[in-house]
């Protein structure tokens, strides 16, 4: 499996994470991989062989092979039927909704095709152009000049919005969000309505995504401490209330996923992430 990130333009770095490129070889044994929630949303590019996504059971989907990933807030998992080649933007939670006027919240646990976010001419020029780059560093560029072409003005996000995902990203989700707005109902209120429009999930949501991505850092990166060290030292109240929300985006538990070669994807993603 071979998985590199690249910086983003620094025009673009206040609102795209980062680029990334995945490459994997064929296998005949290949099992389905489960995508962990990370709180950002991706423009995909499929260059290789065609990739299924579970929906229930064993039925599935075919993904589009230009599409956006909206946010995934419950277990998803993904099969490529041969080899696999990508191409993507990681977009920071509120960096997407600068480039389409519709709420991101119906971007949520779906893949959107390109064109129906850009028009039929404009994607699949985009998409042309992507797959017959001579390389990333070419991709790169072109996208670059897709993306700063539709940035008319500087990015406009919420003040609010900004800063409250900055504070859960620095606190690496342990942020209260009655703290932010001062325990006010309705200015939680509307600050959840702003996040559902620009972010795609509440503050709470993305809260807990960002604390997750804490406790599986620790867990991949060989942390020799208990569950329930790891349970404190990510804020949870205790080792169940870990494992309970690590359930409910996962599908599963911290020590299954530790041992699942289904997980093996979500592992190299979020150790060099």
């Amino acid at each position: 499996m071979d998985y590199h990130t690249i910086r983003p333009h620094p025009d673009l770095s206040s609102i795209v994470k980062c680029y990334w490129t995945l490459e994997v070889p064929y296998q005949n044994d290949a099992q389905r991989q489960l995508i962990v929630p990370d709180g950002c949303i991706e423009m995909i590019f499929i260059l290789g062989d065609d990739v299924k996504r579970f929906t229930s059971g064993d039925e599935y989907i075919i993904q589009p092979r230009d599409m956006v990933l909206g946010q995934i807030t419950e277990p998803f998992y993904v099969l490529p039927s041969g080899d696999v080649k990508s191409f993507a933007v990681r977009f920071y939670p509120y960096g997407f909704s600068n480039f389409v006027s519709i709420s991101i919240g119906d971007l949520v646990n779906k893949e959107t095709p390109l064109v129906s976010l850009f028009g039929n001419e404009v994607a699949t020029a985009l998409a042309d152009k992507i797959r017959s780059a001579a390389d990333t560093l070419e991709r790169i560029e072109l996208v670059d000049a897709f993306l700063l072409e539709r940035l008319i003005t500087k990015p406009t996000v919420d003040g609010i919005v900004k800063r409250t995902i900055d504070a859960i990203f620095s606190t690496k989700g342990k942020v209260s969000i009655n703290t932010i707005v001062n325990d006010d109902s309705s200015k939680r209120r509307q600050l959840e309505r702003k996040f559902l429009k620009e972010v795609g999930v509440s503050p709470k949501q993305l809260g807990k995504m960002i604390r997750l991505q804490s406790a599986l850092k620790m867990l991949l990166n060989n942390h020799t401490g208990s569950l329930t060290e790891i349970a404190y030292e990510s804020d949870y109240y205790n080792q169940a209330h870990f494992i309970k929300d690590f359930r409910e985006f996962t599908g599963t538990t911290p020590k299954a996923f530790l041992g699942d070669e289904g997980m093996i994807l979500s592992s190299v993603f979020y150790k060099q992430d």
